[in-house]
């Protein structure tokens, strides 16, 4: 007689690492300044507009606000205001160059050239 098949036991599940909610600030460089928050509504499922989260610096009292949505982490706040800062930095640095006399190229098309 054959042995019978016994059932593959089911693979164990994945631990998700948790993400960090406290980060260093941009502006001030300390380490564990800047605490992300999510304000979610109570009636979150019927007030989907008005989800807002906030990243704020305990030590130079600097701050960010964006719009998120249910699936928004506080690393994707905090990233979001490093990416507007750098943004802010490239847009200051741009104006810089123009005032040292450099002038933009105008694109022609060729069908001007005729």
């Amino acid at each position: 007689m054959g042995k019978r098949k016994s059932r593959a036991k089911p693979a164990p599940k994945k631990r998700m690492d948790k993400l960090d909610t406290v980060f260093s600030c941009p502006f001030c460089n300390h380490g564990t300044g800047v605490e992300c928050r999510l304000a979610m509504p109570e009636n979150f499922f019927s007030d989907m507009k008005n989800l807002i989260g906030e990243a704020s610096c305990r030590i130079c009292q600097e701050s960010f606000s964006t719009v998120i949505t249910a699936l928004t982490e506080a690393i994707d706040i905090y990233s979001e205001w490093i990416d507007e800062c750098e943004r802010v930095n490239n847009l200051e640095d741009d104006d810089g160059d123009q005032d040292e006399g450099f002038m933009p190229r105008k694109r022609v098309s060729t069908c001007d050239w005729e």
